[in-house]
């Protein structure tokens, strides 16, 4: 268990005293506070609670916490702040879901005994965050106060990037990355800490303002993030700029005598967006209720500040993490998977439905294959081709040629169990066409990696979960470079370049060196 201390003696006490009380028996664990170049006695009552003490330089709890993760001698790595104190089952909570090998990192709870009306509205919002992330069976989020990670996942991905000096946004930037490269995470909602909130508005401001103005920099670092992720309510991004038009609305009022009408609806659409939340506070008396839509509209400024302030900052700075499909790319690209898709299965429809038949007819099963693929984040999704085998074919799976490493991925060329009308279906990539569907829903592009089945990404080692950080694509590097004919690593680099080097025309070239690639037939059994 690593707790990062700055000038924390106020609190420390308390945090260590609940990590000494839990009910998992104190063989099992060891605490780690990282003294993070404090002046007060942060030091001292480390030493009085005989925990192991890491002292450094200041330099932010990234840095502390990597700090502590280098001398830590678990294989988990759990993580809390020295102003939280877990309840006494928290680490077994926390790492119970860890029996699934799967799963790399998971996120608990704050809870809070004030009874201050600002904290008890914090509180109510991390409670609608929660409600949200129990709705999803993997995460993308995951907080430092209750947190927990396997130790060589974590080391083999840098841990948090000191670049964030103060905390705010750092464990967001590692979980994003995380999830980029289809790690599992998930929420675990009895691991409990218990919290000290902000009191009063002024300190809500602050920590607000702070959190928006790092997340300008993260945003550049994770583009894909500005269209959503799993904890933060989609509400929010509306408020935000809501309340941003309700602002420079009443600027303009003195020369402007209309802009009231504006800054009406826009008051009158942020009360919209704002009243699942005012139910959630109806139903804590109604002083909470009445408070709740100012504190709302303080924490949509303050970010919407410190947001703008960050953008200003940040635009001049270059950044190693940042994708080179950035926001508008992908904004263009869906764009054109959605008219290029929609348009596609219009004309091919004719076309899907003798086919349909034509597979039908040939033998005993349905026509199309489904199957499941694992698309952008390593999220799983079902994906859609016209069969080219018999039935329960993936029973019966032959031994492939070539070296052991790629045996999971590599096709067999005349494989016995296509069918006849398979064959030429495979030979032409015509039984891929329903996978239109799959982009129109955008559980694909039209460009991109090839999906990868389950049991083959979960023998991806770090490199190679790297191509997980867009959307699979129907074509891509892979089928007009070889197509079946690669290895495993070798289409793994030329996915990574497409990834690493994207750009709009090059999809446009993709899809036009396809058509070549399919009528040459190189690499399709």
């Amino acid at each position: 268990m690593i707790v990062p201390a700055y000038n924390a003696e106020d609190t420390l006490d308390s945090c260590l005293s609940a990590l000494r009380a839990q009910s998992l028996p104190a063989t099992q664990f060891e605490i780690v506070v990282v003294d993070d170049g404090s002046t007060d006695g942060t030091a001292d009552i480390a030493r009085q609670h005989g925990v192991r003490l890491v002292c450094q330089q200041n330099a932010g709890p990234a840095a502390a916490r990597n700090r502590g993760a280098q001398a830590a001698r678990g294989q988990m790595l759990l993580f809390t702040d020295a102003d939280c104190e877990p309840a006494p089952d928290w680490i077994e909570h926390l790492v119970a879901p860890f029996e699934d090998s799967e799963l790399q990192g998971a996120k608990g709870a704050y809870r809070t005994r004030q009874r201050e009306l600002v904290a008890r509205l914090v509180q109510l919002e991390y409670e609608e965050k929660y409600d949200r992330l129990l709705r999803q069976s993997r995460i993308d989020f995951v907080d430092t106060y209750s947190a927990a990670y396997r130790r060589d996942v974590f080391l083999a991905n840098g841990g948090f990037d000191p670049a964030f000096p103060v905390p705010s946004v750092e464990d967001q930037e590692l979980s994003f990355r995380l999830a980029r490269k289809g790690y599992k995470l998930a929420f675990v909602p009895e691991a409990i800490v218990y919290h000290r909130h902000d009191a009063s508005l002024p300190e809500y401001w602050r920590r607000k303002f702070g959190i928006g103005y790092w997340k300008a920099m993260l945003l550049r670092w994770h583009p894909e993030r500005m269209a959503g992720d799993s904890h933060t309510p989609q509400s929010l991004k509306a408020q935000i700029g809501l309340a941003g038009l309700m602002v420079l609305m009443l600027l303009l009022a003195p020369w402007w005598p209309d802009a009231r009408w504006p800054a009406l609806a826009a008051v009158l659409a942020f009360g919209l967006t704002a009243l699942p939340f005012l139910v959630r506070a109806a139903r804590r008396g109604w002083t909470v209720l009445l408070a709740a839509p100012f504190l709302l509209l303080v924490r949509a400024l303050a970010l919407g500040a410190g947001l703008l302030v960050g953008s200003t900052h940040f635009v001049r700075r270059v950044d190693s993490h940042s994708l080179s499909v950035s926001g508008w790319e992908r904004a263009l690209k869906r764009a054109m998977d959605i008219l290029l898709s929609l348009v596609g299965l219009i004309i091919t429809a004719p076309l899907l439905a003798i086919a349909a038949v034509a597979v039908k007819l040939d033998s005993p099963g349905p026509a199309l294959f489904v199957q499941e693929r694992v698309g952008v984040s390593g999220r799983p999704f079902r994906m859609y081709k016209l069969r080219t085998m018999v039935e329960s074919a993936e029973q019966r799976q032959p031994e492939p040629a070539g070296p052991a490493s790629d045996a999971p991925t590599r096709k067999v060329r005349g494989d016995p169990r296509a069918t006849r009308v398979g064959r030429l279906l495979r030979r032409t990539s015509l039984d891929e066409l329903p996978q239109l569907w799959n982009v129109l829903r955008g559980q694909m592009s039209l460009v991109g990696p090839r999906p990868e089945e389950v049991q083959v990404v979960r023998l991806y080692d770090d490199w190679q979960r790297q191509r997980l950080a867009v959307k699979p694509g129907m074509t891509g590097p892979m089928q007009i470079s070889g197509r079946a004919d690669l290895g495993l690593d070798d289409r793994v680099r030329l996915e990574l370049d497409y990834v690493e080097h994207y750009s709009l025309w090059r999809d446009i070239c993709i899809l036009a060196r396809t058509a070549l690639a399919v009528v040459s037939g190189r690499g399709a059994y």
